[in-house]
């Protein structure tokens, strides 16, 4: 019997947990769902990622309300996806951040993601004629930012690590607490979404450049927070396992003249075992060959999703 096309027939809701990670650090999970965060400055607040909708997003400042009234100054995007952003007009923020890349690819593709993934994840999307239009970043930088916090505070810095599950994937990183949030590029026991990835230079560099940073605690893009350095090197090494098991398995099929589907059944046997419990495994995985196929054909830069062509990809491999 053919699975479902991709989240369609998630329609459970998930249990929300809000974690203080530090004095005024927040994450605020939902068992596989995207993960957000909020830093309080002196007199301000930095939101970390937006979600699908400003009333999705509205649940979640309502939570946040609990624990602090201080305006909204920023909120950081981590990268281009509809369920990362379209939710940005909640927030009231003075300035909507992201890296340079992240604006270029709303321009570029955002119209079209945003129809693939109301499709792919209908339940993530609550109320969706609550979403005035495509979320556009005010402030955006390619290498490095830093956010004075004020007072006895810190600075938040965010970073570029280099080209991963997008091209302008950005993390945000408290020195003073040692905290990390870290977007998609990390996931903490949830499967990867690699459908507009670059692979290898991800597996590599980027989480090179991302495991540089002395964390106890990590926020991956989805799953529960990552404490204490033990865990946060197991959720590293974990979406690097991902990543290379993926590469292995669809280079050998390329070597030996097979084709996608023979790639997509072999990174599936192959990363199920460990993997195939975690949240959207099913969902992502042929998204994920798919843009690896791609990837190891020589396109440099990944094709755009579209509605049309979800289900495409969906039913040459999945069905």
């Amino acid at each position: 019997m053919p699975r479902p096309f991709a989240s369609s027939a998630d329609l459970t809701g998930k249990t929300q947990t809000l974690e203080v990670l530090a004095d005024g650090v927040y994450a605020l999970t939902a068992e596989g769902d995207p993960n957000v965060g909020a830093v309080e400055g002196e007199d301000f607040v930095v939101c970390f990622e937006a979600l699908a909708t400003p009333a999705a997003a509205r649940d979640w400042l309502a939570v946040l309300r609990g624990r602090t009234d201080k305006p909204i100054r920023y909120l950081v995007l981590s990268h281009y996806h509809a369920v990362r952003t379209l939710g940005a007009s909640a927030f009231g923020a003075t300035a909507i951040i992201a890296h340079d890349r992240t604006r270029a690819l709303i321009a570029e593709r955002g119209k079209q993601d945003w129809e693939s993934e109301f499709g792919r994840m209908p339940r993530l999307f609550k109320e969706p004629e609550t979403i005035p239009g495509l979320t556009w970043p005010t402030m955006t930088f390619s290498r490095t930012l830093s956010i004075d916090l004020g007072g006895d505070r810190g600075e938040l810095d965010l970073a570029y690590c280099g080209r991963g599950h997008t091209e302008g994937d950005i993390v945000a990183w408290l020195p003073r607490q040692r905290v990390l949030f870290a977007g998609d590029l990390v996931e903490t026991q949830a499967a990867l979404y690699t459908g507009d990835a670059f692979h290898r230079e991800w597996a590599s560099g980027t989480l090179d450049h991302l495991a540089g940073f002395p964390a106890e605690t990590l926020v991956g893009g989805r799953g529960a927070v990552a404490h204490g350095r033990a865990e946060v090197r197991a959720a590293v090494a974990q979406t690097r396992d991902f990543l290379d098991v993926m590469i292995r398995e669809v280079s050998a099929v390329r070597e030996r003249g097979g084709a996608l589907k023979d790639a997509f059944g072999a990174v599936h046997a192959a990363l199920a075992p460990s993997y195939g419990r975690w949240p959207i495994f099913e969902h992502c995985l042929p998204f994920d060959v798919s843009r690896l196929w791609d990837e190891l054909d020589g396109v440099e830069r990944p094709r755009v999703w579209t509605a049309e062509r979800d289900r495409q990809v969906w039913s040459e491999l999945q069905d």
